[in-house]
């Protein structure tokens, strides 16, 4: 089974959501890359959009499928992982640490913007439901 890193928050989209300072990183989860496997090219926002909770910020190309991704949180973009436009092989080494995609600054306190995402118990159940043609 795919790596699921306690202390993380997921969606069901499979973004992950890790609160750090005031802000939130935010990045796809292990099980995504290994749905995905060769990725191709990421689209991904510039600094100072507005992103919404469960509404697309980008997206992400293997030579399989192009998948949409989805913010996890409200807020505004303060940081794009630039390095990975021209290695996306980070994001396949490291989904959870070099492989993050943005960080946002959430419009409400961090409590309240990561409520209602998944814990990693959550989350490695989802995943076990999808493995076994349950999702």
């Amino acid at each position: 089974m795919s790596e699921v890193p306690a202390g993380l928050h997921y969606t069901a989209s499979h973004e992950w959501a890790r609160p750090e300072g005031e802000q939130v990183v935010v990045g796809i989860t292990a099980f995504a890359v290994e749905s995905l496997q060769d990725l191709v090219f990421i689209e991904l926002p510039k600094l100072g959009d507005e992103v919404r909770r469960g509404e697309r910020f980008g997206e992400i190309e293997s030579v399989k499928a192009v998948s949409d991704l989805y913010s996890p949180v409200d807020g505004s973009v303060v940081a794009v992982n630039e390095a990975l436009a021209n290695d996306l092989d980070r994001l396949s080494r490291d989904p959870y640490g070099e492989g993050w995609l943005i960080r946002i600054a959430p419009r409400t306190s961090l409590p309240e913007a990561l409520a209602g995402l998944l814990d990693a118990a959550a989350y490695r159940r989802l995943i076990e439901q999808e493995e076994h043609g349950g999702g």
